[in-house]
């Protein structure tokens, strides 16, 4: 299937999405996951995936409640968030071209947390909510919360959690703060 088919394909997902409803709606979040599809054989493109342990593809798939939007086909040898951006320009667009006043968020794991996605929705008016990775600059500002949450969890015998508003940049590849929500 060659690209102009697959985009017409999204074309008519996105519009079934936007026919559905009769008014458009105040908000929507727009879900972002990419997971593995195994491969059976020795198809183009095959890759072998340590995380997932075998040869598949890692399909980005973008959700709104239970609608996909997109289904879009990769090798497993790129990051989660590979054409994310692209796609979301071209969801963002056709979505606004109907209903311009929407308020959008995107929503998916720390694999979608990358600079260029991140600065083009706040250009753009786009909310986002990504998971971070952990590294030691993170675990040391909620390192408090984490030991209440412990102590808690010890003496009530289930899972606790704190949160904790923190502004938080990094030093190579941000360009701005952000405010991300952190609970232990």
């Amino acid at each position: 299937m060659d690209s102009k088919a697959i985009f017409e394909l999204h074309e008519v997902l996105v519009d079934t999405f936007l026919d559905s409803f009769e008014e458009p709606p105040e908000e929507i979040i727009l879900d972002y996951d990419a997971t593995d599809d195994t491969i059976h054989g020795e198809q183009d493109k095959r890759y072998f995936n340590g995380l997932y342990d075998s040869y598949c593809f890692l399909p980005l798939y973008v959700f709104c409640g239970d609608q996909i939007l997109v289904s879009y086909l990769r090798p497993s040898s790129v990051g989660a968030a590979h054409h994310a951006r692209g796609i979301t320009k071209l969801l963002v667009a056709k979505i606004r071209s109907r209903w311009p006043d929407v308020r959008i968020t995107l929503r998916g794991d720390s694999g979608f947390a990358i600079e260029r996605l991140m600065r083009w929705c706040d250009k753009n008016d786009v909310s986002y909510v990504f998971g971070l990775q952990k590294n030691s600059v993170l675990i040391r500002q909620i390192a408090c919360e984490m030991t209440r949450a412990r102590i808690k969890q010890s003496c009530f015998g289930t899972k606790q959690a704190f949160f904790k508003w923190l502004r938080y940049r990094t030093t190579k590849s941000s360009d701005r703060h952000r405010w991300p929500i952190s609970f232990g």
